[in-house]
């Protein structure tokens, strides 16, 4: 029986190989026809999901750690070779493969809108190529999450926020990278444990039914679980009956009380969440215990959150509705060539035309909001806030990541700049608009120009909207 190697026990997500295989079909193109000169790509979304007014930028610094990292390991240069469509000689060269490049990038925390680049990559053509797949995965689900994480925030602004989404998220890394999102993006913590470990989060958990059960009597459970974890006492009270649950949390605070131990809040799991947290409140405030607090689940939405805002509830876990963003499951994220070899290069697809050449955003507030957002090239020297800033240098970070309360400071001043119509759940009924600057729409001319029968309106008849 084969041996696992050390290679083949790393992170599976850094694997050169976790790409599409047309990536290594184009990469053994431009090797033979010794394609290596300087191309541009830029990240970017084409579209807002429904209902939504703008996104969020997260995942920057999983991107680049990918790019720090890239290599062919043994063993994947040792399974390419066995292909018949890579001949050893490609797979030498493989061998030696590392990103040289630079990036630009919007912070992480950034908010942004369809069409304006959040990553740009400069390197030699193969290495720019052979990013794709694996720098959209990275960058489309942090930043889904974390956009879909912030309405939350928004709809519960003074409630607890809690990341419970783990075990309903599509695979084990994606559970992790949206317990980092949802905390850049104002969430209070989150039940993953490898995430407390692996950035400082904090995490937070209670009990399951299946402890209560275990047990022959509820205030036992209660008493034997206070105990066991005196310092954040948080009891699941809706396994028989939510209000006698509560009636059995009022009969033992005196007496775990008087052994220093102060029940911090109940949980509230099924029914009408509403309904039952007034009916606990009472009964706890009645039963001397004003200073439990509530804390519910079940299936939240950000749109039954904000139903609760009225009920007595201090905090809220949020499962699958936040992990798989089920109302937006993607983001129609593209990465697309705009430079190659010095000269500007467009996509002319019909309802996907992309706008050429090197581009930054050119951002300008007005008393304190959001004014405009300009698609400019990067030389072109317009006014406003210049948001793609400089990440990567020769393949080698230009500085160490921002700690994630730097990137959540960011989250809030983001959201302050936004008009109060961009900050509602339902998307704005006057939808934030990019202008393409005169320099980027006189570029697409001249490239139209250069290329006969483009069979597109060269002066981009969509008004700018990059499809």
């Amino acid at each position: 029986m084969p041996t696992k190697s050390a290679a083949s026990s790393r992170d599976p997500g850094q694997s050169a190989l976790l790409t599409d295989l047309y990536q290594l079909t184009m990469l053994k193109a431009y090797w033979e026809h010794g394609m290596h000169e300087t191309a541009v790509f830029e990240f970017f979304v084409r579209r807002l999901p429904p209902n939504r007014s703008f996104l969020l930028a997260a995942g920057l610094a999983h991107a680049l750690d990918y790019l720090e990292r890239l290599r062919f390991e043994p063993e994947a240069l040792a399974w390419l070779g066995g292909q018949s469509a890579f001949p050893p000689a490609f797979v030498d060269w493989l061998a030696d493969l590392r990103f040289t490049g630079d990036v630009d990038a919007m912070p992480e925390g950034s908010v942004f809108f369809p069409d304006e680049p959040v990553l740009r990559v400069t390197a030699p053509l193969p290495q720019a190529q052979l990013v794709e797949s694996r720098l959209i995965s990275l960058l489309n689900f942090s930043s889904l999450i974390a956009s879909r994480a912030v309405r939350f925030t928004l709809a519960a602004p003074k409630a607890q926020l809690v990341d419970f989404g783990l075990r309903r998220a599509h695979g084990s890394e994606a559970g992790l990278l949206a317990a980092r999102a949802a905390f850049i993006a104002g969430f209070d913590g989150t039940a993953t444990v490898l995430a407390g470990q692996r950035w400082g989060i904090p995490t937070f958990g209670t009990m399951a039914h299946s402890f209560i059960q275990s047990h022959d009597s509820e205030a036992d459970a209660f008493v034997r679980f206070a105990r066991a974890h005196p310092d954040n006492v948080v009891l699941l009270i809706d396994t028989y009956d939510t209000e006698a649950g509560a009636a059995k949390v009022v009969e033992i605070a005196p007496g775990l009380r008087a052994e220093g131990i102060e029940i911090t809040a109940v949980r509230l799991d099924s029914g009408d969440l509403a309904t039952h947290a007034r009916r606990v409140r009472r009964i706890l405030d009645e039963g001397g215990c004003p200073g439990v607090r509530i804390f519910a689940s079940s299936s939240l939405d950000e749109y039954e959150v904000a139903r609760l805002a009225d009920a007595p509830i201090d905090g809220f876990g949020v499962g699958a509705a936040l992990t798989v963003s089920s109302d937006a499951p993607t983001l129609d994220s593209v990465y697309k060539l705009q430079e190659y070899d010095g000269r500007p290069r467009r996509k002319r697809s019909e309802g996907k035309a992309t706008w050429p050449g090197r581009k930054q955003v050119f951002r300008t507030c007005t008393d304190g909001r959001l004014a405009s957002d300009v698609l400019g090239l990067e030389d072109e020297g317009l006014t406003g806030e210049a948001l793609l800033e400089p990440v990567m240098r020769v393949g080698a970070r230009l500085r160490p990541d921002p700690a994630l309360e730097e990137i959540r400071d960011r989250v809030r001043s983001s959201l302050a700049i936004l008009p109060d119509g961009l900050r509602a759940l339902a998307s704005a009924r006057a939808p934030f608009r990019v202008e393409p600057s005169p320099g980027v729409r006189a570029l697409s001319r001249q490239v139209d120009g250069k290329s006969a029968g483009c069979g597109v309106d060269s002066d981009f008849r969509t008004s700018g909207v990059t499809r």
